[in-house]
């Protein structure tokens, strides 16, 4: 715990005075602040004596082992419908669709926001390109029998550091690739000194909220639910799942079943993007009910990409 304390208040400090690698410099110093601590201390792991180490004892590896990779291209693609049926396969193949699906819609809406690079709906630009590639590294990561590959939140830390481009995403990649080969070494970081990390990617991320409506129950519930059920069922799906349920049982409750949703409202949006160097135009005053629904008359599709 003295670890984790210490190791959060020196990202804290590093971070509010701007020091570029304020998240790696932290982590480093930590990890070889547990490698002392243990090596004179000799706590141990929780689970064996009080005080000890949470999951990983932060002592230096004894040996390095050549990675091993008997799991690559170790799968059959058909084989699921002779062991467990056609219906299980197609539950099982949706589950993992809407889980992978909001998870990333998450995940990139959440970066975007830090990033400042949502448009004006609050959207993601080429969001459509952001899920063809996590579908694609899903698929991947699943030929090379290793777990879903996918997005995740912690990018955010590269964001806050300045990452824009995605060229810190290239980076990141070869680094991994690098780590195959150091994972003993990789494997001694205690979780009390990287876990600091994981408190400063949500304060990122809870900065996102000011934008929130909370005077709006429509939209302030949702949020809410999405907000407090990520972390207490340790799943963005449950959380996103969640808050949209929430706004259509609100709309439904209160009457409003018909309005349109925030989909359309951005479809509308398209049009206006298209127009917005033609203020004359009449479609320009359209609401976004009509210029939605004009939208869909175009061939092709005003605003398409």
């Amino acid at each position: 715990m003295l670890v984790f304390i210490v190791g959060l208040l020196l990202m804290l400090a590093l971070w509010v005075r701007k020091v570029r690698g304020a998240i790696l410099i932290s982590i480093v110093t930590m990890t070889i602040v547990a490698v002392v601590v243990e090596a004179i201390g000799d706590l141990g792991r929780a689970a064996e004596r009080s005080g000890g180490w949470a999951l990983t004892v932060p002592t230096w590896p004894e040996k390095f082992h050549a990675p091993d990779f008997g799991t690559l291209g170790e799968f059959n693609l058909l084989g699921s419908w002779d062991k467990i049926g056609v219906v299980s396969v197609l539950l099982l193949v949706f589950s993992l669709l809407l889980a992978d699906f909001f998870d990333t819609m998450g995940t990139m809406t959440a970066i975007g926001a830090e990033a400042d690079l949502l448009d004006d709906e609050g959207m993601p630009p080429h969001a459509e390109r952001i899920l063809v590639v996590d579908s694609i590294a899903a698929v991947a990561g699943g030929a090379a029998g290793v777990s879903s590959n996918t997005s995740y939140i912690e990018s955010a830390s590269g964001v806050g550091e300045g990452a824009r481009t995605g060229l810190a995403s290239v980076v990141t990649g070869a680094l991994f690739l690098v780590t195959i080969f150091l994972a003993p070494l990789v494997a001694m970081i205690p979780s009390e000194a990287a876990v600091p990390a994981l408190v400063l990617v949500g304060f990122l991320m809870m900065q996102q909220i000011t934008g929130i409506d909370w005077t709006d129950l429509e939209i302030a519930i949702p949020a809410f639910l999405t907000i407090v059920l990520m972390p207490f069922t340790y799943s963005i799906s449950v959380g996103i799942g969640a808050g949209f349920v929430a706004y259509v049982f609100l709309k439904v409750v209160r009457g409003k079943a018909r309005e349109p949703a925030p989909v359309a409202v951005d479809r509308g949006g398209a049009v206006r993007r298209v127009l917005r160097d033609r203020p004359d135009h009449p479609v320009a005053d359209l609401s976004p009910r009509r210029s939605g629904a004009l939208l869909r008359h175009f061939d092709p599709p005003l605003g398409g990409r």
